[in-house]
C-alpha cells in the first residue's frame, strides 16, 4: 500500500478558492474589504458591483499571503482584484470597468441568473 500523501499548501488554497467561487454566484478577491477597500482598483470594482446592486462575497488577500499568491496561480492572472461569476473568472479592474461601461457586465450577470438592479 502506498503511503498517503499530505495535501500541499498549494492544493489546500486551490480547494479553498474553488469552494469560494463555487458556493457564491459573485465572488471578489480584493485588497481590503467592501466597506474599507485598501487599493483604488479594488475600490472601483466594489463601486461598480454596488452601483449595479449585485450581491457578492469577497476575500481580503491582504489578510492571507497564501491566498494572495494562490489566487494569482489559480487564475493565471497576475493582479488583484479578481472577479468571479458563477465559478468563472471574469477579470480584474480594467476588464470589469470596460465591461461595465459597454454593458457587457450587466449582460453577463443577467445571463448567469445574477440579480442586477435596473
Amino acid at each position: 500500500m502506498a503511503p498517503q500523501q499530505e495535501n500541499s499548501p498549494v492544493s489546500d488554497i486551490a480547494e479553498r478558492i474553488q469552494s469560494d467561487i463555487s458556493k457564491n454566484d459573485v465572488f471578489l478577491y480584493m485588497k481590503g474589504t467592501p466597506m474599507f477597500p485598501q487599493c483604488g482598483f479594488s475600490a472601483r470594482v466594489v463601486q461598480i458591483l454596488s452601483h449595479m446592486g449585485v450581491p457578492f462575497q469577497s476575500a481580503n488577500v491582504l489578510e492571507d499571503m497564501e491566498l494572495r499568491e494562490g489566487i494569482k496561480q489559480f487564475s493565471q492572472w497576475p493582479t488583484i482584484p479578481q472577479l468571479y461569476v458563477k465559478g468563472e473568472f471574469v477579470g480584474g479592474c480594467d476588464i470589469v470597468t470596460e465591461m461595465f461601461q459597454t454593458g457587457e457586465l450587466e449582460t453577463l450577470l443577467k445571463e448567469q441568473g445574477v440579480a442586477v438592479k435596473a
